[in-house]
């Protein structure tokens, strides 16, 4: 008796969309070579050409690896038409130094040009001097503090701001670009024990502009990196209209990193999920995107 076949069932389109995102999480440099040796052209150039708007801008983004997306999105802040010196702040000052190490290689690998020629151009000021310093020094990433340095380095601090008239800013880069994230994190609750201020409100009353962003950046990240992004997130979302821009590269650039964690402070803070967040914001393809970045649950 002949044995009945079923035709395969129809691929499940939802299914297709959770492979890709699989496939390419683990390979996703291999996928695009084949991608051109079989199809004679760029991955990138054909996401372009089927899709528009935020859709693409993400994908697009997304396609590349982290160290790419990263270094992706500072060309275009730094030097691109639509220039964003806040983004590209936000970029280096949040970091690991090293994410920032291969970030700087994958930068001239790409652009041909060195990333610190590019913020020497087109930053000016306390605000270059901070970035430089920020991507150029090698600093500590494990948990350990020496108690006795924390102590020393908030009264440098102190006397660097709210003691005198005016701000000795080299102190300022000094110390937020020469210690370790734990490191700051400690002077700043050591900051607030002995003076009965805040650290993050005196950064605000002495400093200004793009150097008083990269300070505060730099803060917040040292003390939690993903309340830092959940806050951002919920900017980009709150009022009229949303800010697409920094919605794509936050999503984007921090989906392999964390965003479970800022998952979880996004809901401790706002008491909403996310994806309930994001999924009210943005529609269609852009936000089934989105959405399958972020993942549900919180």
């Amino acid at each position: 008796m002949a044995s009945l076949t079923l035709p395969p069932a129809p691929p499940n389109p939802r299914q297709d969309a959770i492979d890709l995102h699989k496939a390419f999480k683990v390979q996703r440099g291999l996928i695009q070579q084949e991608y051109r040796a079989m199809y004679h052209e760029e991955l990138s150039h054909r996401i372009s050409s089927e899709l528009s708007g935020n859709h693409k801008k993400a994908m697009l983004l997304w396609i590349l690896d982290p160290a790419g997306r990263d270094a992706t999105v500072l060309r275009e802040s730094l030097i691109g038409d639509a220039m964003d010196l806040r983004a590209a702040t936000e970029i280096i000052c949040s970091r690991t130094p090293s994410q920032l190490q291969i970030m700087k290689q994958t930068y001239f690998a790409r652009f041909g040009t060195y990333l610190e020629h590019d913020i020497g151009h087109h930053t000016s000021g306390d605000h270059q001097k901070i970035l430089l310093a920020y991507v150029g020094i090698p600093r500590y990433e494990g948990p350990e503090v020496d108690p006795t340095i924390v102590t020393h380095d908030a009264k440098d601090l102190y006397k660097a701001g709210e003691k005198r008239l005016g701000t000795d800013e080299k102190t300022f880069i000094r110390i937020f670009t020469e210690r370790s994230w734990a490191h700051i994190a400690s002077v700043s609750s050591a900051y607030h024990h002995m003076y009965d201020r805040k650290l993050e409100k005196v950064i605000k009353s002495e400093t200004s502009g793009n150097f008083e962003f990269a300070l505060l950046t730099i803060l917040r990240c040292a003390e939690s990196p993903a309340k830092y992004f959940a806050k951002l997130l919920r900017k980009s979302m709150k009022g009229l209209g949303t800010d697409d821009k920094t919605l794509i590269r936050v999503v984007v650039t921090r989906t392999e990193i964390d965003m479970q964690y800022i998952k979880a402070e996004y809901f401790k803070k706002y008491k909403k999920p996310l994806a309930e967040a994001i999924n009210s914001e943005t529609s269609g393809n852009y936000r089934t995107f989105l959405l399958s970045l972020v993942g549900h649950g919180h």
